[in-house]
């Protein structure tokens, strides 16, 4: 199987190409280029590099969030045209779920978490495995709440996620000695991960059923319905 593999959700914007279960091509990026700046130039990158064209591809990989608004809907919105134009069949990653992936060598809870600002984080739990084993589903919690949510399930915690280095000194105050934290190449979401889980997948979907995850509203649609909402008081 020939899967190309491509997440935009967080801070850096990642491709990947996996061939019969081997890792052929990886990039991964963190510049001050935006993710639609930085894209296409690496999808074509890639597939040059792997000696492959669109046509050669089996499935499509993205991860559909959750993470940033704007980096989700132009992951998804890319992947949509390139299965639409070459009639490729997509898969769905979960970010988190990608990031706990990226763990091998823990034995203890995988935490990733990204920071949702306003003291909130999109985080989940899972245990070591391949696919990871999930221990809690993913939510917008505000530290203190995700803190007290995996608190029962270990004794050991590793963080990883763009909202580690955000969140350390918080998390080393709520948990001690418990909490740990990723080292930096194992700290951010590897699109060689999302690749792999893109093998492993069991649904395809078409351009027209892939969607976005997204644990709340954008910040654009929160205001129009509070502006709605005084409105009819």
């Amino acid at each position: 199987m020939k899967i190309l593999a491509i997440d935009t959700s967080g801070p850096v914007c990642g491709v990947s190409v996996l061939v019969d279960h081997a890792i052929r091509y990886e990039c991964a990026v963190c510049n001050k280029l935006t993710h639609s700046a930085n894209l296409m130039p690496m999808v074509d990158a890639a597939l040059s590099a792997s000696g492959m064209t669109l046509e050669d591809v089996d499935r499509l990989a993205v991860v559909v969030g959750p993470g940033s608004f704007t980096g989700v809907r132009i992951g998804v919105s890319t992947v949509k045209a390139l299965a639409h134009g070459a009639g490729k069949p997509c898969v769905a990653v979960n970010a988190l779920e990608a990031m706990a992936a990226g763990i091998a060598d823990f034995s203890g809870i995988i935490c990733p978490i990204q920071d949702a600002r306003a003291g909130q984080v999109y985080g989940a739990a899972f245990a070591p495995g391949m696919p990871p084993k999930r221990l809690l589903p993913d939510a917008p919690l505000k530290l203190e709440e995700y803190a007290a949510a995996i608190l029962p399930l270990g004794e050991r915690f590793l963080f990883l996620g763009d909202g580690m280095p955000v969140h350390q000194q918080r998390l080393t105050k709520l948990l001690g000695e418990k909490a740990v934290f990723a080292a930096p190449q194992h700290a951010y979401l590897r699109p060689a991960s999302v690749a792999y889980l893109g093998s492993l997948a069991t649904e395809e979907l078409d351009y027209l059923q892939l969607m976005p995850l997204y644990l709340r509203a954008p910040n654009a649609e929160r205001c129009k319905q509070l502006v709605e909402a005084a409105k009819h008081e």
